[in-house]
């Protein structure tokens, strides 16, 4: 069985390789502002299994990493927008969720560090001054959509801001006012963005980089399929499912016996747009989809703001093989400003098994820069070199997206 922690010195031994193919890489694709991702590192594969382009928990960012986050920020905007004062930043609208409030507030922090002005606030707030964060109250400015030239534009205070900084996953729609300066593109929001579209892009880099370091591109990426138009109401749709996961399976089966990993194969079923962590099961064969109680059919089909789940991401559930000392798996999550990864923390949860959803309440978070080497030792190698492939999937997806935007007939 291949260990790629074993096969860490041959990727530091490329690393001036690596770095040139980076940057030649970025310099073909529109690099995300920001983003965030979780890898599983299960020793034998290492691969990023959700990628966020609006990406929350800032706020559980290590301090020391904050001059570099707020660095790249700057050198993000200035390079890809040129002269701008002033920034206001859009959010979701979880006004009861304190930590993604707090994480708002890092943000502004983070701009703010960087040289820039920036304001809070969305016209759902409407006369709403604050909001109840971790570390105390967040300002909110007043903000309103209007036509101005033509365009719908948003007035924050009664004036136009430079840009828009989105982080709002867009899952219900482009909102109203955002006009044209505003990043992330709005096309990256999940009204029309799908998993799968980032794990085809993320494909062919992880050959590329597989090839440079002479492994099998099975190491890097876990396995996954779209099982489409699936109406999981109809028992019909359960059974074609269950079929597919079963041949799914089989075929992960076979590739772990090839690999001489002996485990069984887990597969992971999700909504193929954002979640929060929401609407995924875990399962180990097909029949389990043909017994599920009227609640976990729910919670399976359940998607944010109540948009209708269409297609599945039945994807490899690759474990972990980090844990703390009393068992409690552990998942690196990276945050990455301008295509680089910047701040780690690491995602723990004693509730759950190691090839579990450890994105739920009972999850803790801990900073790279605590723990040491006991988690992280290969975080500056493996762990980024996947995470920034993410980066870079992203901007692939963008391209595809406005490519095939040109090539609709008018």
């Amino acid at each position: 069985m291949t260990s790629l922690h074993a096969l860490s010195e041959r990727l530091e031994s490329k690393r001036d390789v690596i770095t040139k193919w980076m940057d030649e890489k970025r310099g073909q694709v529109p690099i995300p502002f920001y983003g965030s991702v979780d890898v599983r590192d299960a020793g034998w594969k290492i691969a990023v299994v959700d990628a966020n382009h609006f990406p929350a928990g800032f706020n559980n960012i290590d301090e020391q990493d904050l001059p570099t986050i707020s660095k790249l920020m700057g050198d993000h905007i200035s390079r890809n927008y040129g002269e701008c004062s002033w920034i206001h930043l859009y959010p979701e609208a979880h006004t009861r969720n304190k930590g993604y409030v707090e994480n708002i507030a890092t943000i502004q922090k983070l701009l703010e560090m960087a040289g820039y002005r920036c304001t809070v606030g969305s016209p759902v707030f409407e006369d709403r001054g604050w909001l109840d964060g971790l570390s105390g109250p967040l300002e909110l400015t007043p903000v309103e959509a209007q036509n101005i030239d033509g365009e719908e534009r948003l007035l924050v205070a009664g004036e136009i801001p430079s840009l828009i900084l989105l982080n709002n996953d867009l899952t219900e729609g482009v909102l109203p006012g955002l006009g044209s300066q505003v990043f992330p593109p709005k096309e990256m929001g999940w009204h029309r963005r799908r998993k799968s579209e980032h794990y085809t892009e993320l494909q062919a880099y992880v050959n590329e980089i597989a090839e440079l370091l002479d492994i099998d591109p099975w190491h890097l990426m876990s396995e996954w399929f779209v099982s489409e138009n699936k109406c999981l109401e109809k028992e019909t749709c359960r059974v074609r499912l269950a079929e597919e996961v079963d041949e799914f399976i089989e075929g992960l089966r076979e590739k772990y016996a090839a690999h001489g990993i002996e485990r069984d194969p887990v597969v992971f079923i999700k909504n193929d747009r954002g979640t929060y962590g929401l609407g995924i099961m875990v399962i180990t064969k097909g029949e389990q989809i043909l017994s599920l109680s009227n609640r976990k059919m729910n919670k399976l089909m359940y998607a944010k703001g109540g948009v209708d789940v269409e297609n599945f991401l039945i994807q490899e559930g690759v474990p972990t093989c980090l844990s703390t000392s009393e068992g409690a798996p552990v998942e690196p999550v990276v945050y990455l400003v301008d295509g680089q990864a910047a701040s780690w923390f690491y995602r723990i949860n004693p509730k759950k098994g190691d090839n579990d959803n450890l994105n739920s309440p009972s999850a803790r978070f801990e900073s790279i820069h605590d723990v040491g080497e006991k988690y992280g030792e290969h975080a500056q190698g493996w762990h980024a070199l996947v995470a920034e492939l993410s980066m870079l999937a992203m901007g692939s997806e963008l391209l595809a997206y406005k490519e095939s935007e040109q090539n609709i007939p008018a």
